[in-house]
């Protein structure tokens, strides 16, 4: 991965990816994915990359969430039984490289209607979850975690608001351990099916820490940039263009 010939241009955004993911409870995995279709990174290579770095980014975003004081270990739990095993059995199955272009495309577009604020605002009133639709949700999202590469959370926040279950930082707080269990299962289904993580990974890691720990500190206290979440919202447009038409 780092003999990229744009590997410099690379690692100087995957630290403002992480930084705004981070900044609203979320690993990431949906604008890494995107930066490496963007540079034409190996499509084997990118899903354990980008679990790999959700594990850390969101696992720092949580730590500043939960610091704050803005998780619902119930409200997790709803969703957690059913996506931690079908996350692991998404990880284990491995799928053709034009159709994971193709669905990755598609997850792409829910997560710039997430990042530009289309789905879901935060509500006074808070309904409880249901067993049964907990483990629905959970267990939908956790298998295309594990299948794609992702950690869930671009998908679960929205759910979480537009179905009023929670507020939004609560709701940030819950999806950042969610993306982290679901990132930690889905790549042991991997490891265990024979993927390998190239030592590059770790070194992207490191760069993506930078802008997760800045990220989860400012966006449990702080508001949002809005102009760079617009921004990120047209980097990833452009990365589900190239992925759905090549």
């Amino acid at each position: 991965m780092l003999e990229n010939e744009n590997i410099y241009l690379f690692l100087l955004i995957l630290p403002i990816v992480s930084f705004l993911y981070s900044s609203v409870g979320h690993g990431g995995a949906s604008g890494y994915l995107a930066l490496m279709a963007l540079f034409s990174f190996a499509p084997e290579s990118m899903k354990p990359t980008a679990l790999l770095l959700n594990l850390f980014v969101a696992g720092i975003s949580f730590y500043y969430y939960y610091k704050e004081g803005h998780f619902n270990k119930k409200l997790f739990m709803a969703f957690a039984i059913s996506s931690i095993p079908l996350a692991f059995l998404g990880g284990r199955i491995e799928v053709d490289a034009t159709l994971y272009k193709k669905i990755l495309a598609i997850l792409l577009i829910f997560a710039v209607l997430k990042m530009l604020n289309v789905f879901g605002k935060e509500r006074q009133s808070i309904k409880s979850v249901n067993i049964w639709q907990g483990l629905i949700v959970g267990g939908v999202i956790g298998f295309f975690s594990g299948l794609i590469g992702i950690g869930g959370g671009i998908i679960l926040t929205p759910i979480i608001l537009l179905l009023h279950w929670g507020k939004m930082k609560e709701a940030a707080a819950v999806s950042a351990l969610f993306i982290w269990v679901n990132s930690a299962s889905g790549l042991i289904g991997q490891i265990s099916s024979g993927v390998v993580i190239e030592k590059a990974s770790f070194v992207l890691v490191v760069i993506a820490l930078i802008g997760g720990v800045l990220g989860g500190y400012y966006g449990s206290k702080k508001i949002n940039n809005k102009n760079l979440q617009y921004m990120l919202a047209f980097v990833l447009m452009i990365a589900s263009a190239k992925l759905f038409f090549t």
